[in-house]
């Protein structure tokens, strides 16, 4: 053979090789991340417990797949009947599914469980699983009390998952633990060993690895004095963690727990989100470093509340293959981004597959594009802008898989809520100093009305608002109060020629005060409690809920408060002081509850207030009428103000103020209501997740209120 024909074999030689290792060589599924799998669970109740999936084209909005429902039921996996805490994550061979959950249902009591449960798929949809109770699988465990929030991760130097996870025995603190899982994904290989524990000796939970840079970065939550997320750092896996910083990095101080982190497929950096278990929200942050947070909480959207669960990224076939098997056309059309659409007011009718968006004042609906926001294997038509003002326009979703679906789409221009996002208990104010009309409400949202602080809102015209900002905050501005910032309310004076506001606002069940030289602040609280205790003879209810009224006949003020019972006291002319020897109750029928309001008109004293419960879809407002501010109070037999319509959808009237258009015989209620539609779904969570209407209010020729009744469409705006 000739050196030249030699030489040509070896080149052909070489070239086969190249495309057999070509042929061979499996893609990195890295290179082909383009979406993301969120597994979570939704709350304390045994059928929350369960495992839950959402699916997100950037990371940052997500839409729950399965329409909110388990993708798999908790009964048949685990001991317990419930599991909570799901961590997913790839293989190590890229095409290999792994999730560990808590075995768990907390009715049974925060120390009642002792198992895991270990999950096994190769398509994301089926799912073989094991339970592992450590009690009962290992020996000398008899003080076990607990195991929670196992999370997986690939050990590359053992070439073997390793599971990490808190355990508690007897009255020692919680401490985080370790172990190998076994081939199969169905067992321990051996007795778990002490990962890491609080330098603090305080109880150590819901450990989370990152790996960065060859280091790793284990978050965790410290429950000492003041709990939160810290993160400890090693160069190895198995041990050696060191604190990062004394700090903490939850960018809130709200409760918090279940830190989860993961790195964004376009490479800028990673998240790190977790649970605000008191607040009922969900906290999104980004880091480059793993070191400094940013809240980017403005840019997350999701339709379903998650409780301490994980992200990991996904490629497009295995978007398309859980899309085909869990999507739905109404997570798509539910979720339209225009910044004209009053988010949380989108109303999916899946019977009729139709679709409402409620839209904000000035809306062009002849050529208004809703800009659905596409899910994975999603597409929408038409995409451009559509005349709606006429009637339902179309659309058709494809999902890749499915059978195409024919939606309609209504948009309409409605003036109620009136105010972008969850608020209750709103106090009206007409300004003279500044000619605006401002809504002083508390914040809602929050899990147990557990919000901290208070905004103001101003508009000219009744129907477009404008933020003006949180105007006391009780973290920052009160010392006597940190929470359970609720249903304030405000009054205009001139002292000594120039106008002063005087806020009063309930804070820990008291009621305090601030001031300002302007209606949108700043406030300053005055350092103290004005009504900390119960008036004489009182024995339940609370000290919440104030009413400031002037009395146009007299000039005198007064301050009404209180849940279970009225009490009044006129206020001294320093209006942030009381004049005690006025103190009394007034008497009130059964159906007084609390939200006390109180207007005059012809010569009439007119007393409002709420019956039943705020979480009740029954709430709604009665009135009285008196020839004094101080009562007593005269109850005609039909004396419902405000109340449901359940024809349109609205529950839970109540907790109003009273507007009279200056000069004018013409008055308006504010008043919150249930969050529209959702509201009626959720239970008593309705009662925190409120928001804020404005209808007219009418009298009869005797003085009467006629009954109002509650819309969507609202007010015009006042000219």
């Amino acid at each position: 053979m000739t050196a030249r024909r030699k030489q040509g074999l070896m080149l052909l030689f070489a070239a086969l090789c190249l495309s057999v290792s070509a042929q061979t060589k499996k893609v990195s599924p890295k290179e082909n991340y383009s979406a993301y799998l969120f597994a979570y669970f939704t709350g304390n109740a045994k059928a929350e417990e369960q495992i839950c999936f959402a699916i997100s084209k950037d990371g940052y909005n997500y839409r729950a797949l399965n329409s909110g429902k388990p993708i798999i039921q908790s009964a048949a996996i685990s001991e317990t009947g419930g599991v909570r805490d799901p961590h997913i994550l790839r293989g190590a061979d890229g095409k290999t599914f792994y999730m560990v959950v808590t075995d768990m249902v907390s009715a049974n009591g925060w120390s009642s469980n002792r198992a895991m449960v270990l999950m096994k798929s190769t398509d994301l949809i089926n799912w073989t699983s094991s339970v592992v109770n450590i009690q009962k699988r290992f020996a000398g465990q008899d003080s076990l009390l607990r195991v929670w929030a196992p999370q997986t991760i690939y050990d590359a130097a053992a070439k073997k998952y390793m599971i990490y996870f808190s355990m508690q025995h007897g009255k020692n603190p919680d401490k985080i633990y370790y172990a190998y899982a076994n081939k199969d994904f169905t067992d321990l290989e051996a007795e778990p060993k002490q990962l890491f524990y609080s330098p603090d000796n305080a109880a150590c939970i819901d450990g989370d690895i990152a790996e960065k840079d060859g280091k790793f970065y284990l978050f965790f939550k410290t429950e000492d004095r003041h709990p939160g997320i810290k993160v400890a750092v090693s160069d190895k896996l198995t041990g050696g963690y060191q604190m990062q910083s004394p700090d903490y990095v939850q960018q809130t101080k709200s409760p918090v727990e279940g830190a989860g982190t993961f790195k964004l497929n376009d490479g800028s950096g990673f998240i790190l989100m977790y649970d605000m278990y008191t607040s009922g929200k969900y906290q999104f942050t980004k880091t480059k470093d793993l070191k400094a947070f940013t809240v980017v909480d403005e840019e997350v959207s999701m339709n379903f509340h998650p409780r301490h669960g994980t992200v990991m990224s996904i490629t497009t076939a295995e978007a398309e293959r859980l899309m085909k098997k869990w999507g739905a056309a109404e997570d798509v059309l539910g979720n339209a981004t225009s910044t004209q659409i009053k988010k949380i007011n989108t109303k999916v009718d899946t019977v009729n597959k139709t679709v409402y968006l409620s839209v904000k004042p000035g809306t062009n609906l002849k050529a208004f594009n809703p800009a659905f926001r596409l899910l994975p294997s999603t597409t929408v038509s038409p995409a451009t802008a559509q005349d709606f003002s006429k009637a339902a326009v179309k659309y058709v979703v494809n999902i890749k898989g499915q059978q195409p679906q024919t939606w309609n789409v209504i948009a309409k221009e409605n003036h109620n809520p009136v105010l972008e996002g969850y608020f209750a208990d709103p106090d009206v104010l007409y300004s003279e100093k500044t000619k605006k009309y401002y809504i002083y409400p508390t914040s809602d949202g929050f899990n147990g009305w557990s919000g901290t602080y208070f905004k103001a809102f101003s508009s000219t015209d009744l129907v477009n608002w404008k933020d003006e900002g949180v105007i006391v905050d009780l973290l920052k501005d009160v010392s006597w109060a940190k929470r359970n910032a609720w249903a304030p309310c405000i009054i205009e004076k001139k002292v000594n020629g120039q106008y002063k506001y005087f806020y009063y606002f309930t804070a820990a069940q008291k009621i305090g005060v601030a001031v300002a030289d302007d209606p949108a602040g700043p406030f300053v609280d005055m350092g103290k409690a004005l009504i900390d205790k119960k008036p004489e003879g009182v024995r339940g209810g609370q000290e919440i809920d104030p009413e400031v009224f002037t009395d146009p006949q007299t000039g005198k003020s007064y301050l009404y408060w209180g849940n279970g019972y009225m009490a009044v006291a006129e206020l001294n002319e320093d209006m942030i002081s009381l004049k005690q020897e006025t103190l009394q109750t007034i008497k009130v029928d059964r159906t007084f509850r609390e939200g006390t309001t109180v207007f005059f008109r012809n010569g009439v004293y007119y007393f409002l207030w709420s019956e039943d419960d705020t979480r009740s879809e029954n709430y709604r407002v009665r009135y009285g009428t008196s020839t004094s501010p101080l009562g007593p109070i005269n109850i005609p037999a039909n004396n419902l103000v405000i109340a449901k319509d359940p024809s349109t959808g609205i529950y839970g009237t109540g907790h109003n103020s009273i507007l009279q258009i200056s000069g004018k015989d013409e008055w308006y209620i504010v008043y919150h209501r249930f969050n529209y539609p959702k509201g009626i779904t959720m239970g008593s969570a309705a009662g925190f997740n409120r928001e804020v209407c404005i209808d007219k209010m009418e009298f009869n020729a005797d003085g009467s209120i006629k009954q109002v009744t509650p819309t969507h469409e609202g007010v015009k705006p006042l000219k």
